[in-house]
């Protein structure tokens, strides 16, 4: 039985990662399922038929207000339940969360708020809780479950490059860092990455200033989390990144 292969890629837009040959990257590197995230726009501002032609079922799931956030995903096999948004307005507005169910898996594609000031961090951490709690239930009727994306937060010092000096800044916040080793402990998840490397300056996301990704001074913010029932599945996950069409790089996942 192949791998299967599942990326993750906050583009950052992704009418300007397709005019950066996005379509001819996909058809290269041949993923199963793409998780999209920061879409920034709706389904009739680009057009699908880039990914169909590569074989690909597309399902997007953009936010209401023009060129802002959104997720995506496109998959070879038809997937026999698509759930757009989680049930609750002011995050499905926004478009932060798309699930795709197939046979014996399910793949989700996940966009955590950033928190640019305090009124967003606390929206942030409403919805890191609310997440939490929305991914421990649906557990317990999807118990294979793959949730890729990117959500704004480094775990760990390992993954960002200055820990002393941004320990104050959001991504890097001690609150926000306990909530994810909260999440990964009370939904049983495994860090995919950090299961194969434990290797520091790994990152996913630079600034564009500064020139920080020529200097890797990098966060790690784009993870692929599985429930542990499918550990013992996992073949490979890696940072791709020399991929540049976004100030992110994609994530890959086999199992």
């Amino acid at each position: 039985m192949n791998p299967i292969k599942i990326i993750s890629f906050n583009v950052n837009g992704i009418r300007a990662a397709i005019s950066k040959n996005l379509s001819e990257w996909i058809k290269s590197a041949n993923p199963d399922v793409v998780c999209f995230q920061e879409l920034k726009a709706n389904s009739e501002q680009f057009d699908s038929k880039i990914f169909q032609d590569l074989g690909y079922e597309c399902f997007w799931f953009p936010a209401q207000k023009k060129g802002y956030s959104g997720v995506g995903i496109i998959s070879k096999t038809v997937p026999k339940n698509i759930t757009f948004g989680c049930g609750i307005e002011k995050y499905d507005s926004e478009g932060r969360i798309l699930r795709l169910d197939f046979e014996d898996f399910s793949v989700m594609s996940v966009y955590v708020p950033s928190a640019s000031n305090i009124e967003r961090l606390d929206f942030k951490l409403e919805f890191c809780d609310y997440f939490l709690d929305y991914i421990k239930t649906l557990q317990t009727e999807i118990p294979n479950l793959v949730i890729c994306g990117d959500f704004n937060i480094c775990h760990e010092a390992i993954d960002i490059h200055d820990p002393v000096r941004l320990k104050n800044v959001s991504g890097f916040l001690p609150i926000e860092r306990e909530w994810m080793t909260n999440f990964i402990n009370n939904c049983e998840l495994t860090d995919t990455f950090r299961y194969f490397n434990n290797e520091p300056n790994q990152y996913t996301w630079w600034s564009y200033r500064q020139n920080a990704r020529a200097k890797n001074l990098g966060w790690r913010l784009d993870y692929h989390f599985v429930t542990k029932t499918l550990e013992n599945r996992l073949k490979r996950s890696v940072i791709l990144n020399e991929v540049y069409m976004s100030d992110h790089c994609p994530v890959l996942l086999e199992f």
